[in-house]
C-alpha cells in the first residue's frame, strides 16, 4: 500500500520548485495590467486634489490605457499631472492622444526621453492637453486652482535649466521625468516635486530593491524621498520600457494626492 502523506521535507521541496513559476506567471500575465491607485498627502490641512500618471509607454494595448483613463476619471481629482513617456514609437502617439483625450479633468505634462527619441511633433500632444484646459508644459508655468497651485514643467534637456517659481505664496509643484534632476535644482525648494522613468526597476526583490534602474535615476528608485530641494515622489510608472513587459513586486501605479 502506498501512502499518500508526503513528508513536511517533501512539501517545502516542491513549493520551492513552484516558486519560479508562480514568480515568472505573476510577473509576466498579472502584474504587468494590475493597476494601483496609491494615495499620498502633503501637508496639513489639503485643499487640492490631483492625480499623477507617468510611463506609458503606448505600444498598442488599447485596452489597457483606456482601463487607466477610467480609473483616472472615477478619482474625480481636480488636475492630472503626467512626467513623461507617452510613447516609444511615433507610429502610436496618435492612439495615445486619442484615449487620453478621454480623462476628463485638466491634464499638464512634460515630455521624457522616449518622447524625444521618438521624433515626434509635440504639437499634437500640445492640443491634446490644451482641448481640456490644460498644457503641455515645455519649461513653462501654469497656475491651477484659482493661483493656490503652480505646476512647473521641466522639458528634458542635457543641461536642464532650474526654473524658479514665478509665484512664491502658491504650492509650487516641480513636474519633471529623471529623478535626479533633483540633485541639479541648485537650492531651490518647491513644495511637491514629481518624476518617473524609473519604472521601479519593474523587478523589485523583496528586501533589496530594483535589480535594475535606467539612467538618470541616482538611487531615487521609488516612492517618496525627502530632499533638499523638498519632497521627491517617483511614480513608478503604467507601461515597460522596451520589450520587457515583466512586473514583479512593483504593479503600475497610478498616484493620487492631496496637498
Amino acid at each position: 500500500m502506498i501512502s499518500s502523506k508526503i513528508s513536511r521535507r517533501e512539501f517545502i521541496a516542491a513549493a520551492l520548485l513552484a516558486l519560479p513559476g508562480g514568480i515568472l506567471a505573476e510577473g509576466g500575465f498579472v502584474e504587468p495590467n494590475w493597476l494601483k491607485i496609491c494615495h499620498q498627502k502633503v501637508g496639513e490641512n489639503p485643499a487640492h486634489r490631483f492625480v499623477h500618471i507617468t510611463d506609458l509607454h503606448h505600444k498598442g494595448d488599447r485596452r489597457y490605457l483606456e482601463s487607466v483613463v477610467e480609473t483616472v476619471n472615477r478619482l474625480s481629482p481636480d488636475f492630472v499631472c503626467f512626467t513623461g513617456d507617452i510613447i516609444e514609437e511615433g507610429k502610436f502617439m496618435s492612439e495615445a492622444l486619442e484615449i487620453l483625450g478621454g480623462i476628463k479633468a485638466t491634464m499638464f505634462g512634460v515630455p521624457g526621453n522616449h518622447d524625444f527619441k521618438s521624433g515626434v511633433s509635440f504639437e499634437p500632444i500640445k492640443k491634446c492637453f490644451a482641448a481640456g484646459g490644460g498644457a503641455w508644459l515645455l519649461n513653462e508655468q501654469k497656475e491651477v486652482g484659482g493661483g493656490k497651485i503652480n505646476l512647473i514643467g521641466l522639458a528634458e534637456s542635457h543641461s536642464p535649466s532650474p526654473l524658479p517659481p514665478s509665484n512664491p505664496q502658491a504650492k509650487n509643484i516641480l513636474l519633471m521625468h529623471y529623478p535626479s534632476w533633483v540633485n541639479r535644482l541648485y537650492g531651490q525648494k518647491f513644495d511637491l516635486i514629481l518624476a518617473g522613468h524609473s519604472h521601479g526597476g519593474q523587478v523589485r526583490i523583496p528586501f533589496y530593491g530594483p535589480l535594475c534602474l535606467p539612467f538618470g535615476c541616482d538611487g531615487y528608485d521609488l516612492g517618496m524621498f525627502q530632499t533638499n530641494a523638498g519632497p521627491l515622489y517617483v511614480n513608478p510608472g503604467i507601461g515597460y520600457r522596451h520589450n520587457f513587459n515583466f512586473r514583479f513586486n512593483c504593479r503600475p501605479e497610478i498616484t493620487f494626492f492631496e496637498i
